[in-house]
């Protein structure tokens, strides 16, 4: 346990008169004197034995990331991340592990994950349940789109409760 001692200073106002001319007494005005006032703060911190035996783990989501073509033999390449659930949109996930989100163009005019161009689009293949509801963003922007579509900066993984696997198919428009 750690002690800290401050002391504060606040101004105090005083009623005065000032001396204009002479001998003439004029209205009175306000004065502020300095009050000390003695803080004794008081830190507590847990020990390093209680902080684990407390801490539980918080559930975690993996994700995997498909290759939007195939490679030469066939097979999608695959990206893998984890996320903690129910605290990271799908796009920031991306981001963060350096995923390739975006096509070409959606790399110079992308809204910057304000759910307003379109342009991180995603497929889920798997895990489906561990992400949230679409939202009025996604059902305008993909309302002509297969449901497994999702706008990235709008899916949030996980609801904080849960766990699993997600899969995602990263550029569905270009899948062949």
């Amino acid at each position: 346990m750690a002690s800290l001692s401050l002391t504060s200073i606040t101004p105090q106002p005083t009623t005065g008169f000032s001396l204009k001319n002479s001998n003439n007494y004029s209205n009175p005005t306000t004065k502020f004197l300095a009050k000390k006032r003695h803080v004794v703060l008081t830190l507590a911190t847990p020990s390093p034995q209680t902080s684990s035996s407390t801490t539980s783990e918080k559930p975690e989501i993996e994700l995997e990331f498909l290759g939007p073509k195939p490679g030469s033999d066939g097979s999608y390449p695959v990206d893998k991340a984890t996320a903690i659930s129910g605290q990271k949109l799908l796009r920031n996930i991306m981001l963060d592990n350096n995923i390739e989100l975006y096509a070409a163009y959606g790399k110079v005019m992308n809204c910057g994950g304000f759910g307003n161009c379109g342009t991180c689009i995603v497929e889920i293949v798997d895990g489906k349940d561990l992400l949230n509801e679409r939202t009025k963003d996604e059902l305008r922007y993909l309302k002509k789109k297969p449901e497994s579509w999702r706008l990235a900066c709008r899916t949030i993984v996980g609801n904080k409760e849960n766990s699993g696997k997600v899969v995602v198919q990263r550029l569905p428009q270009w899948k062949k």
